[in-house]
């Protein structure tokens, strides 16, 4: 038996001496090695699975219908330096220079800040998915040109939390 990154199962025999589960992964970096089976954009997808925030599922609703429309995104602007300067507060990396791990980490912060009983930080929480959203449309727009690295993959992850949530 099989199971895949997306979830979906395969029940062909597999040639697997140590009877071990194999997770065949959807995006492997090839920094990783062959025991790395577990991908960390299936960690992204099981983000989703969880209670997702209302502001997240409209963000990630509004990308796919676009992104279903159009193919990829009309050009979005850069990000403004309001917008920089929030991403700073919080540590958090543009998206063009995160890793996949990066943003599965800050996709689990910002689902708990949306559910947050303070009210900056729920508020700062909704701007930043809005904000990813828009570095991603940006990303999808120039054809991910702007990437110059397979570790910063980060724009993966969030692509793929998007997918999840959206009824789209």
């Amino acid at each position: 038996m099989t199971l895949y990154g997306d979830g979906a199962i395969n029940t062909s025999v597999v040639n697997n001496p140590n009877n071990k589960l194999f997770l065949e992964s959807t995006s492997m970096s090839s920094l990783s090695c062959d025991d790395d089976k577990f991908s960390s954009l299936s960690t992204s997808a099981m983000l989703a699975r969880g209670e997702v925030p209302e502001s997240h599922r409209r963000t990630a609703d509004n990308y796919m219908v676009i992104k279903k429309i159009y193919g990829t995104p009309v050009v979005m602007p850069r990000l403004t330096n309001k917008e920089q300067l929030l991403l700073a507060k919080y540590d958090f990396n543009p998206l063009e220079f995160s890793t996949i791990k990066q943003i599965n980490e800050e996709l689990s912060f910002l689902k708990r800040w949306s559910v947050s009983l303070e009210k900056n930080l729920k508020n700062d929480a909704d701007e930043i998915i809005q904000i990813r959203a828009k570095e991603l449309k940006y990303l999808a727009a120039s054809r991910y040109v702007t990437l110059t690295s397979e570790i910063y993959q980060g724009y993966k992850a969030i692509e793929r939390y998007f997918e999840e949530i959206s009824k789209y």
